[in-house]
């Protein structure tokens, strides 16, 4: 599960914290039902907030006791964790327990919340390798940004990559693009949708030979419709493949009955199916 707030939040956090103190208000542990797992966070400053424990009645009470907190003087252990029962008294039916970790940090704290809450996020994000730089795959990178994954972006070609993207997110020039299965981090999901259908070929046999070896992609997913789809089932069943390794393809990719082929309706509908995947 995603165990930590986004990149930009947290880059909102300690932008903010060069200037004004914080108190980090973080999930310590839960029992039950609950909006949010361990280690989620949320930045309370006196006049702002970066990140959610949950939202609702649980994060009023908690941004006011971190406000309350803010507005003593600070001692030097003062990181005080309150159980909150997430029933009628507080507004709540979720039934279950959290406990919250409230701690004063300042600008000094900035480098280890940095190191400690980016390798939060890193860890709990499964890696993509999306094959293609073209007008979907900006669209997904902007869609899967915020997200909990980590991106390899691959590409056979030059000048196709922005200058700015996401600090989580890997360009890779590869010619031959396939070349670059080999190299993809284990567990990751694989996104097809490059420039070239001889290109989506490749990359998609390479993919399917991995599996044959390795075992350790759990979505092969390749852009296009049924026909085309049909069309590389049987090229690829002519390079030996089985019906038990094809069916480890998705095509056409995106959750089902999302209607739209623009990029970005594109983009949600395969990143929603990216979250679905075990």
């Amino acid at each position: 599960m995603f165990s930590a707030n986004t990149n930009q939040q947290l880059e909102c956090f300690l932008a903010t914290l060069v200037h004004a103190p914080a108190v980090l208000v973080q999930v310590a542990s839960s029992e039950g039902s609950v909006p949010r797992e361990a280690g989620a966070w949320m930045a309370v400053f006196a006049d702002t907030v970066a990140g959610t424990v949950g939202g609702g009645h649980l994060e009023w009470e908690a941004i006011a006791r971190a406000r309350a907190q803010l507005a003593t003087p600070p001692a030097a252990s003062d990181a005080p964790v309150h159980r909150f029962a997430l029933g009628p008294a507080l507004g709540q039916c979720c039934g279950g327990v959290v406990h919250l970790r409230f701690g004063r940090v300042e600008a000094a704290d900035a480098p280890a919340l940095e190191a400690r809450l980016g390798k939060s996020r890193r860890d709990a994000s499964r890696p993509v390798a999306l094959f293609g730089g073209g007008h979907v795959g900006y669209a997904l990178v902007q869609v899967l940004s915020p997200l909990p994954f980590t991106l390899a972006w691959i590409d056979s070609r030059d000048g196709v990559f922005p200058a700015q993207l996401p600090t989580h997110v890997q360009c890779e020039h590869s010619d031959p693009v396939q070349a670059a299965v080999a190299g993809l981090a284990p567990g990751s999901c694989v996104v097809i949708m490059s420039f070239s259908h001889a290109e989506d070929l490749d990359v998609l046999a390479a993919c399917l030979q991995r599996q044959r070896a390795q075992a350790d992609l759990p979505y092969i997913g390749l852009i296009g419709s049924k026909t085309k789809w049909a069309t590389f089932r049987h090229r690829l069943e002519a390079r030996g493949f089985t019906a038990t390794e094809l069916a480890q393809v998705t095509s056409p990719i995106g959750v089902p009955g999302v209607r739209g082929k623009e990029p970005e309706v594109i983009a949600v509908a395969v990143a929603a199916q990216l979250l679905q995947v075990p």
